[in-house]
């Protein structure tokens, strides 16, 4: 993921989200802050609203103009939005920004690194780097291309699961592109991608499986692999060591993605990238949790390890890099420390300060 050119001031649009969208941003920042003085890189903020909050006083989650600016900036970064009480009257929730953004910037891959961090406990017997994969979910159509879109009645709701070939090769390829910029999977180095579908059952799988077939080709130093959503599960938690990219549906990346964040300490640890061919916007795959809302709970390495993802797509891959090894400091040296519960001993300003104080040895 690449774009921009290094050391000019890059125009990024912030929304902060909901719940605890505020704090991880606010930590994210304060990272930011020492990544800058150390690297020189420049981030100029332009802050809009969007989100549960907005849609509860507007009825609208995004308003256009925030949009047409997040489309004339270089990248979006985000907080979680979204609010378990806001929601539309189909009963769906209203402020996540998911719909709007994805099919408004047209960003085709959602990408969602897994990777075991030292110094948290995980439900797998393994060592820190042992698990490091990426899931590349298609993110503009699939089953969610039905969001708001639901056919029924009181007796029966029916949504629709589209896969197109040109969704399909643009997603697939974007994984084959992704694995030749990495080392292979853990296990055995080598460059993986596996396909995860439903071919077994539906005919729309089925499709997706032979576009990867087809687009795979023009890949021959890379290994493919397939595996169906439900063995796919099994397979992440029993041999994940074997994994290095998957790409896979909308609603199956979804679900997996979540999987994997649970093997590695939980999801507030996984950040995402959302990318198309002119747009790209970043954001933690969890949501808002409202419940520890404000009390200095939440865990910020999610958003963190979100601007190191945006870092890179700018062209910054200094700073990029920076960002991820003084998170990985931070906790193998103890200064921050992650509870079995996720989150950071000392509260969320604390952990952020933790990784910005990293940075200088990073």
């Amino acid at each position: 993921m690449e774009g921009g050119n290094a050391h000019r001031a890059h125009r990024v649009t912030l929304i902060e989200g909901d719940g605890i969208g505020p704090e991880l941003v606010a930590g994210a920042l304060t990272v930011l802050e020492a990544v800058q003085a150390r690297t020189g890189v420049r981030i100029d903020f332009e802050r809009h609203e969007g989100g549960a909050g907005l849609y509860r006083r507007e009825g609208r989650n995004l308003s256009e103009q925030s949009l047409q600016a997040v489309r004339e900036s270089d990248a979006l970064l985000k907080g979680p939005t979204g609010l378990p009480d806001v929601r539309r009257p189909d009963g769906t929730e209203a402020g996540s920004l998911g719909g709007v953004l994805r099919t408004g910037l047209d960003v085709y891959a959602n990408v969602r690194p897994v990777k075991l961090l030292p110094g948290v406990e995980s439900a797998l017997k393994l060592r820190p780097g042992e698990v490091d994969y990426v899931i590349v979910r298609e993110n503009t159509e699939g089953l969610y291309l039905s969001r708001g879109k639901g056919v029924g009645n009181e007796e029966a709701m029916a949504d629709t699961l589209m896969v197109t070939r040109k969704g399909t090769e643009r997603v697939v390829r974007f994984a084959f592109d992704l694995a030749r910029k990495r080392s292979g999977a853990p296990g055995d180095g080598v460059r993986r991608v596996t396909c995860v579908d439903k071919s077994n059952v539906l005919a729309s799988y089925a499709f997706f499986r032979r576009v990867f077939d087809e687009v795979g080709e023009e890949y021959p130093d890379v290994e493919k692999q397939h595996l169906y959503g439900d063995a796919a599960a099994q397979a992440l938690v029993m041999r994940p060591r074997t994994f290095d990219v998957l790409v896979m549906e909308n609603f199956l990346g979804d679900v997996l993605s979540d999987l994997g964040g649970g093997t590695v300490g939980g999801i507030g640890l996984c950040p995402s990238a959302n990318v198309g061919d002119a747009h790209a916007y970043f954001e933690p795959i969890h949501g808002s949790a409202p419940d520890i809302a404000g009390q200095d709970r939440a865990n910020p390495i999610s958003q963190v390890l979100t601007l190191e993802m945006m870092l890179h797509y700018l062209g910054e891959e200094e700073a990029g890099e920076v960002v991820g090894r003084a998170v990985w400091r931070a906790l193998e040296t103890g200064a921050l420390r992650v509870a079995a519960n996720g989150q950071p001993e000392g509260g969320t300003r604390r952990a952020a300060q933790a990784v910005a104080d990293a940075v200088a040895e990073a």
